[in-house]
């Protein structure tokens, strides 16, 4: 089974400043690049469990007597830890967004390329999918969504429309999609603004803001003092949760301060935000806009 190119490979695993016997979570293992990579520095007493909702991305495991494949969201990571016996490990990867295996599967319905049922689920057990979203948000909800998670100046309009055509028969397939909002897709911009619509209704469908918030609330329990996250986001909404994560330990406003003015945040942020070269890029489109973010629990 073809899977992506691990973005960022060398860059996210130098961030984990990994210990050759020291316990690591790889919570989107997709293709496993990044947790081959982990292991391949860990010693016979290092451990890696990895996490993911897919069920096709089980086809990938690694079989070796260090690692554990979880098949869970990982959302639900302090949870699953516990169950193996583990409430504490030395650095967290994760490499949020859409694997590109994901996306070239056509009836997964990921992707803007292919006529698809509307799915959109990445752990296909979910009940609530594309479809459902699609034909049964009402139009103040449709619009929240496709305003909040597709950044979309048309939300208002493109909601109304989308309501107004599911009403003389369901829509099912992208490209009734693509048609019932065909007045809000200019040719100049149609690419743009179905990636958006796409990105929006997708993000909804598998809660992905909420997921990534409960995760990220849980490393500050895992993580000790010297503990590593090591995180790459693909979009402004991830990247900017991460950021302030990072740098307040909140997702919004600012820490509180004690008597003396000092602010007491969980981590502290390590180095600078890493984005892909040229050449990676050129190899690899989909790290376009991929941006590394690192920091080490306090």
């Amino acid at each position: 089974m073809s899977y992506h190119n691990p973005v960022l490979l060398k860059e996210s695993v130098k961030g984990l400043q990994i210990k050759p016997n020291g316990i690591y979570v790889d919570v989107t293992f997709g293709g496993g690049g990044h947790s081959k990579k982990i292991l391949s520095q860990l010693d016979d007493k290092g451990k890696l469990y990895a996490f993911d909702q897919d069920v096709d991305a089980l086809e990938n495991t690694i079989n070796d007597d260090r690692f554990l494949l979880i098949h869970q969201n990982f959302r639900h990571i302090k949870r699953f830890l516990r169950l193996h016996g583990v409430s504490k490990v030395d650095g967290i990867l994760g490499d949020f967004g859409v694997s590109s295996h994901q996306f070239d599967v056509a009836e997964r319905g990921f992707s803007t390329r292919f006529e698809a049922n509307l799915d959109m689920r990445m752990n296909q057990g979910n009940a609530v999918s594309a479809f459902h979203i699609v034909n049964e948000y009402n139009e103040k909800d449709l619009r929240n969504v496709l305003f909040q998670y597709g950044e979309l100046k048309s939300a208002a309009g493109m909601a109304r429309m989308i309501v107004e055509n599911r009403m003389k028969q369901p829509i099912k397939t992208s490209e009734e999609l693509k048609s019932a909002l065909g007045r809000f897709l200019p040719k100049h911009k149609e690419n743009k603004i179905l990636a958006q619509l796409f990105q929006a209704i997708r993000i909804e469908v598998n809660q992905e803001i909420q997921a990534l918030k409960e995760f990220l609330l849980q490393t500050v329990d895992l993580l000790p003092t010297g503990g590593r996250l090591s995180l790459i986001s693909y979009h402004s909404l991830e990247d900017r949760l991460v950021k302030r994560f990072i740098r307040n330990g909140l997702f919004e406003g600012e820490p509180e301060k004690d008597v003396f003015g000092h602010v007491e945040v969980p981590f502290k942020k390590i180095g600078k935000l890493i984005i892909p070269g040229e050449e990676e890029i050129e190899q690899n489109n989909r790290a376009r806009s991929a941006k590394l973010r690192i920091a080490e629990r306090i």
